[in-house]
């Protein structure tokens, strides 16, 4: 059983070098502090492989590659959050940014390699940039993940310390409509008004949702106008996309793209795609079962939410996602890990890595 203090003790390293997404200089900060940890807890050194969004951090125990132990070290929150949010472990559980997702899931990987007699045939890759969707490190994260055959993915658990059997496809979309200005008290029937196009639009894209097949289309963020006398010229449209199913991906696409405008000399652009493919349950079959092995009654579900476990079960390659910490509050001001489920974690991945070998 891995030692709880020590594990506490490198997460607090951790947590308290902040990384937030596409800050260069912090993201080099925390590649450099978790690369001299990873080499403390294994003896190898890892390579720091500079990218266009942040350095990621790759790691080989040598041997045949068998085994790749996908995460991240960027984190949604801006620089100084630590100050108003210290690490801090208390009542049972450890606070502060990027606590839950991933931190405490990269150190309990950590550990549970150091756990191996031989590590030859294990890889661990920590991305820069999933956050902002893995774009700079897609490429290589998929090179690694054909090249091991295998991938554990060290994102937070489901609730209750499921692990992540499936996820939906995710994406954004962005629809700009665009209208002409006039004065609204004066002439307003000389212009066009971007807002009320954007509301048809609205009601026709949240038409493209289906429930029984999984798939939500959910407008979420507007902005339109610029003066309340002014008849708006421009309103633009955020839409989160969610798929179980490559044929769901191709039909949201397909809709999406094919918005037509209904107020006269109106036009409209749309831009985005459902990024990250959908993770099908069928890419975790062989390694649940590994999982139930290692910690029976471990639970698994398929969750709305999308990670670079995506990325790789698109490409056919076994994919066992949130065997990170276990916790809540991912993003948010409560996000926060329960501390006593952390050696178990270790155990789990370990058993899993085991099983490969």
């Amino acid at each position: 059983m891995a030692d709880l203090d020590l594990l506490l003790a490198d997460l607090r390293m951790l947590v308290e070098v902040e990384s937030p997404s596409l800050d260069l200089g912090a993201l080099a900060q925390s590649a450099g502090v978790l690369a001299g940890l990873m080499e403390e807890r294994t003896g190898i050194r890892p390579e720091i492989v500079d990218g266009p969004a942040g350095p990621h951090v790759h790691w080989s125990g040598g041997g045949d590659p068998k085994v790749l132990i996908l995460g991240h070290h960027d984190t949604v929150f801006p620089l100084g959050t630590l100050a108003d949010r210290p690490f801090t472990v208390e009542n049972g559980k450890a606070t502060g940014p990027g606590v839950f997702d991933m931190k405490a899931g990269i150190v309990q990987a950590l550990h549970a390699v150091a756990a191996l007699d031989d590590a030859a045939g294990v890889e661990m890759l920590f991305t820069a940039d999933e956050e902002v969707g893995s774009r700079s490190s897609r490429a290589l994260l998929e090179e690694r993940a054909q090249a091991c055959g295998n991938v554990l993915v060290l994102e937070p658990s489901a609730d209750g310390g499921a692990v992540k059997t499936g996820r939906k496809g995710c994406g954004t979309f962005e629809v700009v409509v665009h209208g002409r200005a006039s004065h609204a008290g004066l002439e307003p029937e000389q212009g066009v008004n971007s807002l009320i196009e954007a509301a048809h639009q609205v009601i026709r894209i949240a038409s493209f949702g289906d429930a029984a097949a999984g798939t939500t289309v959910t407008p979420t963020v507007a902005h339109a106008g610029t003066a309340d006398n002014v008849v708006p010229a421009e309103t633009r449209i955020k839409v989160d996309c969610r798929v179980e199913s490559a044929e769901e991906k191709a039909r949201v696409e397909t809709a999406m793209a094919g918005l037509a405008p209904v107020v006269d000399d109106a036009t409209i652009t749309v831009t985005g795609a459902i990024g990250r493919p959908p993770m099908p349950e069928s890419a975790s079959a062989t390694l649940f079962p590994l999982a139930e092995a290692a910690m029976p009654g471990v639970g698994g579900v398929s969750v709305g939410g999308g990670s670079d476990g995506n990325f790789t079960a698109a490409l056919g390659i076994p994919t066992l996602d949130g065997l990170g910490a276990v916790g809540g509050g991912a993003h948010a001001d409560h996000e926060h890990v329960i501390v006593d489920t952390m050696p178990g974690r270790v155990d789990l991945v370990e058993g899993i890595l085991r099983g490969l070998l």
